[in-house]
């Protein structure tokens, strides 16, 4: 009788690798899923760990440039910021890697995964939303939720025990006292030392970013080219690097931002699951990006089009926050915001210095800014006197109220 498959997103650390082992343990075929989205591992020495773990097969998948032309690019035509802060680089990779397990689970002919996400955190529940939308009918095997495993796990020593005891390699390297979750977005940094609130983040955790006081002290200035509120070139004017691929610009601008101290983010953040975290997060490349996305939108998008983006930019990036990408609103809202960037293209000019993001000046063949009109030395385009009009009728309803509260005010003394 054959086995039954089940398909594990796995990382080659220490919690995935026993997941593997306990698996094939309870007597299932396991196939191993190792999603690239852009952190630093070595493929190969991972690959061959999850056949000496006891995976039947390896799934090496490179999901970089998917992961930036359709995640990375329409939130950015959003300009989506979780709680006006976390510019959501784990949440973004979730629903890509939760999407290529369910391709595997289906070309292996099984509809059961697992995944290592724990039960305190976001990613179980974004990880398993993506499943459940892509394949309603699948079993969901979350080691983390299971009473069995957490009977046999009480600890991080339990684990190690488990892997001695079966064989599994384990790096003899001192575990950081933090937890940290990389891609090519950015780093995240959480838990351990970082989670008294009340402390300033040490230094020497960060890594995709120099700290202000060793950036250059010299500018760096960008053109970054833009077409339907999608970047298409990225020219560094300072030293004339052109850069076209999407992938690309999104590293180049990673190293770029790293060199000139962009992108540092220390909040306290509402977790789905109602918890609060304090995050540390470097997102250097991005940061720049939707800077000058957002800069080129003020000369080009119609008021009321911006005004009603705006409100809706939030409830976005709580949907991808919390695992929704293609739940039915989401999809709803990003037909919106597909409409609302047909005009945004042209080019923004971003200077860099010491973390700082200024403004070089804006150009657009569909601009909407009339130097002429928008003149105080001018006159033109319009008939000033027409505003007396204008005043009088829109300040109706405050005459309105202003007499309602002199007639109120006596009876409240």
């Amino acid at each position: 009788m054959s086995k039954e498959k089940v398909i594990l997103a796995y990382s080659g650390g220490l919690d995935t690798s026993v997941i593997l082992k306990w698996l094939a343990n309870k007597g299932y075929e396991v196939i191993a899923y190792v999603a690239d989205v852009g952190q630093n591992e070595d493929y190969k020495a991972i690959e061959k760990k999850a056949f000496a773990t006891g995976a039947s097969k390896v799934y090496i998948e490179d999901l970089r440039k998917e992961l930036v032309t359709d995640y990375v690019f329409p939130a950015l035509k959003a300009n989506a910021v979780y709680e006006n802060l976390y510019m959501l680089g784990t949440s973004l990779a979730r629903p890509i890697i939760a999407k290529r397990h369910m391709e595997i689970a289906k070309k292996e002919n099984t509809n059961i995964v697992a995944h290592g996400a724990t039960g305190k955190g976001n990613d179980q529940v974004r990880f398993e939303f993506g499943y459940r939308m892509h394949m309603p009918d699948v079993r969901i095997i979350s080691p983390w939720k299971d009473p069995e495993w957490l009977g046999t796990f009480v600890g991080r020593s339990d684990m190690i025990a488990y892997a001695e005891k079966h064989g599994i390699p384990i790096k003899a390297s001192l575990k950081k006292p933090y937890s940290e979750d990389e891609n090519l977005i950015h780093i995240s940094h959480e838990a351990g030392i970082l989670e008294d609130a009340s402390l300033r983040c040490p230094e020497d955790v960060f890594s995709l970013t120099l700290s202000p006081k060793e950036a250059p002290d010299s500018e760096t200035v960008l053109a970054i080219n833009f077409k339907d509120g999608i970047p298409v070139k990225v020219t560094n004017e300072t030293d004339g690097t052109v850069v076209t691929d999407p992938l690309e610009m999104v590293l180049y601008l990673n190293k770029v931002g790293h060199d000139n101290a962009i992108g540092r983010v220390d909040m306290v953040e509402n977790r789905y699951i109602g918890i609060k975290s304090r995050g540390v997060y470097e997102t250097p490349g991005c940061t720049i990006l939707w800077h000058a996305h957002r800069l080129l939108e003020g000369l080009t998008m119609d008021k009321e089009v911006m005004h009603l983006r705006d409100t809706l930019s939030p409830k976005y990036a709580e949907l991808i926050y919390n695992g929704l990408w293609h739940a039915p609103e989401f999809d709803v809202l990003t037909a919106a915001f597909d409409k609302s960037q047909e005009y945004v293209t042209g080019t923004s000019r971003v200077a860099l210095y010491k973390g700082n993001m200024i403004s070089a000046g804006v150009t657009s063949p569909f601009s909407l800014y009339n130097e002429e009109l928008g003149s105080m030395e001018v006159k033109g385009g319009y008939e000033p006197v027409d505003c007396k009009g204008f005043i009088n009728i829109n300040s109706i309803r405050l005459v309105a109220s202003a007499q309602r509260e002199a007639k109120q005010k006596p009876e409240n003394k």
